[in-house]
């Protein structure tokens, strides 16, 4: 869930290639890495839903962001059935009519946070390094992923309470799942033709499982474990290379 196709292109490809530079000669010969524009394009949770115009005057805008982040703050704390609309505009300064200048209900306010968590995921994008080995590269692009995650770990909280009830949620969350999971495998299908990939790894699968955990484990306390991060991309490395053929 937490990688895009540009941050292969950046962070990972000087890595990349050092990997294949320094491969032994009887390594598996270069294949041309399975093209990523098939990737499923983002889905737009907000499709249908009738929006107010964000606003143009700084005051307004300023007023509709804290009324997202006391959202978060609160889905957060309490969940989503527990937060009423009147506690999010006490929490952000404002009144109820002020609420509604900008969102209908407390489900659209869920839908835009998801949406905004969405576009951020998809926007992160690593500068080439040019230093450190593959290993480094994907615990970089993972931290980059895992920062833009916590920050609207409330509206995922909210959202997984959400749709037990509302079908239609529930059918968003499958697009969401299938765009997050999607990307991972156009990443870990590129990395698995270097030099060293294992080839009995069932790579579709790999990123299902590993999209699933990213998910689960924004929801459990583990997500502020300082060590997470490095655990994540050592299994992701691990998993994608023999340890026998390893280039350090």
């Amino acid at each position: 869930m937490l990688l895009r196709r540009s941050a292969v292109r950046g962070e990972l490809r000087p890595a990349m290639k050092r990997a294949q530079g320094s491969a032994p000669a009887r390594a598996h010969p270069r294949i041309a890495p399975a093209p990523l524009a098939k990737t499923i394009r983002r889905p737009d949770l907000l499709v249908g839903e009738k929006l107010a115009r964000v606003p143009s005057q700084h005051r307004s805008r300023i007023k509709r962001e804290a009324i997202l982040r006391a959202a978060v703050e609160l889905f957060e704390r309490n969940g989503y059935e527990a937060t009423a609309i009147g506690d999010i505009t006490k929490r952000a300064g404002t009144s109820v009519g002020g609420f509604y200048q900008y969102f209908i209900s407390k489900r659209q306010i869920l839908l835009v946070l998801m949406n905004e968590l969405l576009q951020k995921l998809e926007q992160i994008d690593m500068q080439p390094s040019g230093q450190g080995d593959l290993e480094s590269a994907i615990e970089s692009v993972l931290r980059a992923g895992l920062a833009t995650d916590l920050a609207y770990a409330g509206a995922h909280r909210a959202w997984r309470e959400a749709m037990l009830s509302d079908r239609q949620l529930a059918s968003l969350d499958i697009l969401v799942r299938a765009w997050t999971t999607g990307r991972l495998h156009a990443v870990f299908q590129m990395l698995a033709h270097l030099p060293g990939a294992r080839r009995d790894i069932d790579v579709a699968l790999f990123a299902a499982v590993m999209d699933r955990l990213f998910w689960d484990l924004l929801a459990s306390t583990l997500r502020s474990n300082p060590r997470l991060i490095g655990t994540l991309s050592h299994t992701i490395y691990h998993g994608l290379y023999k340890d026998s053929l390893l280039a350090r």
